[in-house]
């Protein structure tokens, strides 16, 4: 928009700059995608809210708790997940090189897929991405990548630069990842019954 216009006023009537511009765009998205977290799983709320106040530093059990009774789940549920650490009255989010590499096709955890994707985008790239993403394609990994966006965002605000980084490639990424998840699943052989027919 600065590219086409002489000057950008803001709603004051003063002129606009480009940062001042980035920053309400910024704060729009995040609002739209932070509107989105009720379309994903209660667990994974859970963890964005945990990621939010403290990425994957330790929190006492009992302000786990207490975040996990407002969304809605527990921290036993996700420690038995393998999603967050919880011993000795210790809490906190298994970081993306502790969860596991292979993504189950009926994983419902949005935050748990989106780690596994954005893992596989820093150690082995589109391909690496798109063959974790072909057996499900379709389901979740829109809203994994819509997370992925808004962990960016959060991540921008904190000056978390590494975290952020992460987020992004696979965000700019997807489109991508998406083709080529696709084309893997095209090539996939159909399995058939006995008789020959699906």
């Amino acid at each position: 928009m600065f590219s086409r216009y002489k000057k950008v006023l803001d709603a004051g009537g003063s002129e606009m700059t480009v940062r001042s511009a980035l920053q309400i765009i910024n704060q729009e998205l995040d609002l739209y995608f932070s509107g989105q977290d009720s379309a994903i799983d209660s667990d994974s709320r859970l963890c964005v809210e945990l990621f939010t106040q403290y990425a994957y530093n330790t929190v006492k059990f009992g302000d786990a708790d207490i975040l996990a009774r407002a969304k809605g789940t527990s921290v036993a549920k996700l420690a038995g997940q393998d999603i967050l650490y919880a011993a000795k009255g210790n809490v906190r989010l298994l970081t993306r090189e502790e969860l596991p590499e292979q993504v189950d096709p009926n994983e419902t955890n949005i935050w748990k897929l989106t780690q596994q994707l954005t893992r596989a985008m820093e150690t082995g790239s589109i391909l690496a991405c798109a063959e974790l993403l072909a057996p499900i394609l379709g389901s979740n990994g829109e809203e994994a990548k819509n997370l992925a966006y808004r962990l960016y965002s959060i991540c921008e605000r904190k000056n978390w630069a590494q975290e952020a980084y992460a987020y992004n490639a696979l965000v700019v990424a997807w489109p991508e990842i998406q083709s080529k998840a696709a084309e893997l699943q095209a090539e996939t052989p159909k399995q058939f019954g006995i008789a020959g027919y699906d």
